[in-house]
């Protein structure tokens, strides 16, 4: 899958370019100097002989066949170009200057995404241990992706210094250190929905976990898959995470063709997804333009109200992005005046919420309740400027979802999202609560 202008072995690559400044000098002696000589080199026209395309990518500084550093990009033009201008000195540390200086080779492995390209460079760096990548390869505080070793394996996110203290389960598999924190989240979110896999949830309990009804998990949880299914799973993800794209490829596609031939064609239709997948990745997330996608972005925020007969009264905020949970972007609030009005209480956390227009703005505005809380929650909307659909979610007696209230075509669209949200948002306010009341009783 990885479209390739250069070898990651050992051997020469075609696309290479001499870097004519040799010159390692003293950055506090000759500052001035070494601007000029990375001006110059950027004069030349040797940059745009290496033709370096506006794609994403893994890029290689090398003295001679010394590979000196390993960088990944959105854009390869546009990094590689950064090394070479006027305030490189100012813009990097002393460390990464010295290395432009010592190089004299520059080579480029173009990838399909951003999240390729992410992979790569870790294993890159595993295999050739880059002298000017040390200090990050060795940072205890980066993140890394574990599976752990259990029947049904956890696929986790966890700190250099975690491993380093010791965590309450064994390690069969490790992949790291990722330098970047914020898109290894993100690349983990990509490659969930491809395979989904266990985190949390206790397998084999019979009971579904949040993460399976969003088709997070594949359903160790509540048995729908068996550990021989799962293994093949686990299997897939670390070929992924081992950059060995092309054969998880080829594999998925001969797994599809015998399943077909069993006449096993639901699993096969899955097989089926899971390799368009691969071959279709945009990773629109990790890209360039992601600011601009997280505004096209549906955001729905739930909210409720929790309380004992009017004593330590709190509400919650729960957010669902793309019918997915984003938990950092939750929030708890502790109601001033403690009343036993649910209606009093919701409407000072819309108030106050609503306050804060640097927060992203939902689509949609779930309560819990009927139409009084709709008119309560349009009632804060209105006065603030805003025009967003509200929706209720109406509770029998024992406070299970009987209806919703509000526009019918949202309802009809977003029904899954709008309860999940609606039943989050109940969890976390009565754990809110539930935490208060433990600490004010001792």
């Amino acid at each position: 899958m990885t479209q390739s202008t250069a070898k990651t072995d050992d051997t020469t690559i075609k696309n290479q370019i001499p870097i004519n400044v040799v010159i390692r000098v003293s950055f506090f002696l000759l500052r001035t100097s070494v601007k000029n000589a990375i001006t110059n080199y950027m004069k030349s026209k040797e940059l745009t002989k290496l033709r370096l395309p506006d794609a994403p990518g893994v890029y290689f500084f090398k003295k001679d066949n010394t590979v000196l550093y390993i960088g990944k990009a959105t854009s390869l033009k546009d990094r590689v170009k950064s090394y070479f201008s006027n305030d490189l000195l100012e813009t990097r540390n002393p460390l990464i200057a010295d290395m432009v200086l010592i190089a004299n080779k520059l080579e480029f492995q173009k990838t399909n995404s951003v999240l390729e390209a992410l992979i790569l460079e870790v294993n890159l760096i595993k295999k050739y241990q880059p002298k000017y990548n040390t200090k990050e390869k060795d940072d205890k505080s980066f993140n890394f992706v574990i599976i752990t070793d259990e029947d049904f394996p956890r696929v986790l996110l966890v700190r250099g210094r975690e491993i380093e203290k010791g965590l309450p389960y064994k390690i069969k598999e490790k992949f790291g250190p990722f330098t970047d924190g914020a898109s290894l989240r993100l690349a983990m979110k990509i490659i969930r929905k491809i395979f989904p896999f266990r985190d949390k949830c206790m397998p084999l309990s019979g009971m579904p976990c949040f993460n399976r009804q969003l088709g997070l998990c594949p359903g160790v949880c509540d048995e729908t898959i068996n550990k021989k299914d799962y293994s093949k799973t686990i299997k897939n993800i670390k070929m992924f995470l081992s950059g060995k794209t092309s054969n998880l490829e080829r594999s998925l596609k001969k797994e599809m063709n015998v399943l077909s031939k069993k006449q096993e064609f639901e699993k096969a239709g899955e097989i089926k997804r899971q390799i368009f997948s691969l071959e279709h990745i945009q990773d629109i997330s990790l890209i360039k333009n992601y600011e601009s996608v997280i505004t096209k972005s549906f955001r729905i925020e739930a909210y409720d109200v929790a309380h004992l007969s009017g004593t330590n009264v709190v509400g919650a905020m729960t957010v669902f992005q793309n019918g997915e949970m984003e938990k950092r972007e939750y929030r708890k609030f502790k109601i001033s005046n403690s009343t036993n009005d649910d209606l009093k209480g919701l409407e000072e956390i819309l108030e106050r919420r609503f306050k804060h227009i640097e927060w992203q703005m939902p689509n949609i505005v779930v309560v819990d309740g009927g139409q009084n809380q709709i008119n309560i929650a349009k009632k804060v909307l209105h006065k603030n400027g805003f025009n967003i659909e509200v929706v209720s979610v109406l509770k029998s007696d024992n406070h299970k979802p009987k209806a919703i209230i509000g526009n019918e075509q949202i309802i009809k669209k977003y029904k899954k999202e709008i309860l999940l949200a609606n039943n989050e948002a109940h969890r976390f306010a009565i754990k809110y609560h539930r935490n208060l009341r433990s600490n004010i009783d001792y």
